[in-house]
């Protein structure tokens, strides 16, 4: 078994490596061309109709639940327990340089969110119970027509569903671990507490995903603005406190982004290779842009026009980045990372980063912040990937076996309590890179239609005001 794991395991680090990078990078900077970079050009524009518009009345058109409902759906599958915990390794292996090649991912990763989004729009269908269904499978089928898309979407959907099933048993281990600590600081059993923790999330999924995606809606737009604000505001409460190394924070980022070398430490080996491709593959990974997720959230939305759905999209990747950002400079800024750090040192501390730079503030009270933000992280995003496992399910064998998926998806819940899963990240890791193959292949081939629907959006005045006026 060990020996298949490593085979697992070298093949998924040469995958994840510059094949996927380039391919997804590759991609979502050939539609940000053809698009003319309308992320950065209409920025403030995505920003206005996003969160500036949620208090607004919504847009005409059809639709099974809002704009807003959809966005948080599919915001609560990328932003994670990854977020918190994983996120801040990538300054512990390749330094604070790798941040900044991040934000570059997120900025051509927008246009990527954005064609996933818009395409699952334009080819969604109605199932038969009158939900609007979608997402990389449909686009896939429906855009590229015939065999081809046939197969290339009942691949997608067939490994995206492989590598849900397990994701939840682990997304469940990663809120059970938090809960368990905090309950032994006050002298609760720890297994008791790990039981009852895994009943409550079962519980509380099962209750909201069987109330199909209306209820899986109206439970993340309240559930993940909270998570996030919580998170946020302590993270800028550290930052705030620290404040005045701020700007050296940012000279360590964008000195170690072109010359690693620069910036003494145990990670002093390190090339700019080995920068790049750290910044940009934590970027891509928990952004989710050409993993073609997030469609299957967003196709269900009320919208007037696939494009202003898709603006929607890039504003996850902003929000995404947001939190890995904060996430990040927490630790840069919490001095617990330091330049003079050893590679031992260095291992021993990536994994409770952001823990140990709460605590510098607040003390014990920092891992109990940290430990409900992780909890409340991976509790949306298993109830919104329990529906993305029932609507793979779905595409390939229809409503009913759909049905029958959901009960098994909220049922590896409870293997938690029974399994450990030590090896599964690579397995996961492995069926995920197979998903985003042919879904990223898709993008490109459909790169035209995703720039004729931004065309067709920024030009219409009733669709983006003042159009008219531009043009003279």
């Amino acid at each position: 078994m060990n020996a298949i794991v490593d085979v697992v395991d070298q093949f998924t680090a040469l995958l994840w490596g510059w094949p996927l990078l380039i391919l997804i990078v590759g991609g979502g900077l050939l539609i940000s061309i053809r698009t003319h970079f309308f992320q950065v050009r209409h920025a403030g524009f995505i920003m206005k109709q996003t969160i500036g518009s949620i208090f607004k009345k919504a847009n005409n058109g059809e639709g099974t639940v809002s704009a807003f409902q959809a966005m948080t759906t599919a915001l609560a599958s990328s932003i994670g327990a990854a977020n918190i915990v994983v996120a801040p390794t990538i300054i512990f292996t390749a330094g604070p340089g790798a941040i900044f090649w991040m934000w570059v991912a997120a900025m051509i990763g927008q246009s990527t969110k954005f064609a996933e989004v818009a395409l699952s729009i334009k080819y969604r269908e109605k199932n038969e119970v009158g939900e609007y269904v979608g997402g990389a499978s449909y686009t896939l089928k429906n855009g590229l027509k015939g065999t081809f898309g046939k197969v290339m979407g009942a691949l997608v959907a067939f490994f995206f569903m492989i590598e849900i099933l397990p994701s939840i048993t682990l997304q469940t281990l990663s809120a059970v671990g938090p809960m368990v600590n905090v309950g032994s600081e006050f002298g609760f059993d720890p297994h008791i507490v790990k039981y009852v923790a895994i009943g409550l999330i079962f519980i509380l999924t099962a209750l909201v995903v069987y109330g199909g995606v209306k209820s899986i809606g109206r439970t993340t737009e309240k559930l993940v603005p909270f998570m996030a604000l919580l998170y946020i505001v302590f993270g800028l409460i550290v930052i705030v406190r620290y404040i005045q190394d701020v700007p050296e924070a940012f000279r360590y980022i964008f000195v170690g982004a072109f010359n690693p070398k620069a910036i003494a430490g145990g990670f002093a080996g390190a090339t700019l290779r080995n920068v790049i491709e750290a910044g940009v593959a934590r970027g891509v990974y928990s952004s989710e842009a050409g993993m073609g997720s997030a469609g299957y959230g967003h196709a269900a939305a009320t919208t007037d026009h696939p494009a202003r759905q898709g603006l929607w999209g890039c504003f996850e990747v902003i929000a995404d980045t947001v939190v890995l950002t904060i996430s990040t400079l927490v630790v840069v800024l919490g001095e617990v990372w330091k330049p003079t750090m050893t590679p031992k040192e260095l291992t021993a501390t990536a994994p409770v980063a952001v823990e140990r730079a709460f605590n510098t503030i607040f003390g014990t009270f920092g891992s109990i912040i940290l430990s409900i933000s992780l909890v409340l992280f991976v509790l949306s995003t298993i109830i919104v990937i329990v529906f993305y496992c029932e609507k793979q399910a779905e595409y390939l064998w229809g409503t009913h076996v759909g049905y029958v998926f959901r009960v098994i998806a909220t049922l590896m819940i409870i293997m938690g309590a029974f399994v450990s899963f030590d090896n599964a990240g690579s397995f996961l890791d492995l069926t995920l890179g197979l998903v985003v193959i042919p879904n990223m292949i898709g993008l490109i081939l459909m790169s035209g239609e995703v720039a004729e629907m931004e065309r067709d959006f920024f030009g219409q005045e009733k669709y983006y005001p003042g159009i008219p006026e531009k043009k003279k």
